[in-house]
């Protein structure tokens, strides 16, 4: 409240540093979850649009502070998913391109979506700093910051990726990243259409 009330560039800084711890506790939460996934699910309808609504406003502060142009279009779609998770995982993909954006330029961020026969794709993609082609397959392990979070001393956990495939892995959902660097980075969320989940894959760590 005191923040909210007084606002100038020393309380703006104490609201990003906020933001960044209400991030970590956050991790820490879905990491001690992601251990009893078929305790803490629930699969049903979700449209795309308010998901990705939700993540967006719960970015909104840093986007406008880091002047970070927002495109969404072809979002009216559903998929049969846990929706908590899903958007715990877009989260942690958008503040990966609002903290690896690159210094000049305008940043942006799109997401967007795309109907197949037997899924559907979200996409978020981004033309930031991108990642080096050595450390691609390397992204979705525990730990592994690379090249870009050593250099721009961003403090990375290396666990948000982690969490993501690992969550989608036990909700059924394939989680894909293409990325080039200096050019920005692709991920997509695959959902099938159909709503079965393995429970032997849920129950596994």
């Amino acid at each position: 409240m005191i923040v909210e009330n007084n606002k100038n560039e020393i309380t703006k800084s104490i609201d990003e540093e906020l933001d960044k711890i209400e991030n970590y506790i956050e991790q820490a939460l879905y990491y001690a979850r992601s251990n009893t996934a078929n305790k803490d699910y629930y699969i049903k309808k979700n449209k795309i649009e308010d998901i990705v609504n939700e993540c967006i406003k719960k970015n909104r502060k840093v986007l406008i502070g880091e002047k970070i142009s927002i495109n969404t279009h072809d979002l009216k779609m559903s998929v049969n998913t846990d929706s908590k998770w899903i958007v715990f995982i877009l989260n942690q993909i958008i503040q990966n391109s609002i903290r690896y954006k690159k210094a000049e330029g305008q940043a942006e961020i799109e997401i967007y979506s795309v109907k197949g026969k037997e899924n559907v794709i979200l996409y978020i993609k981004d033309n930031g700093m991108g990642i080096k082609k050595g450390e691609i397959t390397r992204v979705f392990e525990k730990g592994f910051t690379g090249t870009n979070g050593r250099i721009l001393n961003k403090k990375s956990t290396g666990i948000g990726l982690y969490l993501c495939k690992k969550l989608c892995d036990k909700l059924g959902i394939a989680i894909e990243l293409n990325s080039i660097q200096n050019k920005g980075t692709e991920v997509r969320l695959v959902f099938p259409n159909s709503s079965y989940i393995d429970m032997e894959n849920l129950t596994k760590m």
